[in-house]
């Protein structure tokens, strides 16, 4: 045991081997005994053979086995680790604590349900006629009243507002909404924009 003794304090890499194979296990014991924890005690035994050649010169030529050595070692190794953990989770409790994060899963389905109506009215939208599509365009979309859809097109107001009726009906169907269900209101079609009130 002296001749192991001398050489690891000599740095012998062959001879910290073969502490490091004797004694690992035992190192490991040790310190899931103290810690309770096997990752922790993994640390453990990463640590105390780090410390074990860094102080290996202060190590004494004459000896028995060194398990007491390292054991000892790990003792203090692992009362720095327990020092250390609770020194962070002081520190980590001292944090201010963060902002609650929304919930933005409500607003993901709104999104997604408002997607699925845009597409629903962009399909109904599609199936009335060229005429009855350009007065919802110019009224609902656009804001115009009925004058100023009147002088877009070139029909008479009376037109504009036969089409625009037209036009809400068959919305109402292609979109199987009831006319009063608070989609679909009056003359305003608030599926796809509300009418100017200076429309009516």
């Amino acid at each position: 045991m002296s001749s192991l003794r001398k050489r690891i304090r000599a740095g012998d890499h062959d001879a910290f081997g073969e502490l490091f194979d004797a004694y690992a296990r035992s190192v490991y014991n040790h310190a899931y005994r103290l810690t309770g924890e096997w990752t922790v005690a993994e640390d453990v035994v990463s640590l105390t053979f780090l410390d074990a050649w860094r102080l290996r010169e202060k190590l004494d030529e004459d000896g028995g086995s060194l398990r007491p050595w390292l054991l000892g070692i790990a003792t203090n190794v692992t009362r720095n680790t327990r020092r250390a953990a609770r020194r962070h989770a002081a520190a980590v409790a001292r944090l201010p604590r963060g902002e609650p994060l929304d919930d933005f899963a409500e607003e993901i389905a709104g999104r997604l349900d408002d997607a699925e109506r845009l597409a629903l009215v962009r399909s109904a939208f599609a199936k009335l006629r060229r005429a009855e599509r350009e007065v919802l365009a110019l009224c609902v979309w656009g804001g115009l009243d009925y004058a100023a859809a009147a002088e877009a097109l070139g029909v008479p107001v009376g037109t504009v507002r036969s089409r625009l009726s037209r036009a809400r009906t068959k919305l109402a169907k292609y979109l199987e909404l009831p006319q009063n269900n608070g989609q679909m209101r009056g003359d305003r079609i608030t599926a796809v924009g509300p009418l100017r009130e200076g429309n009516r």
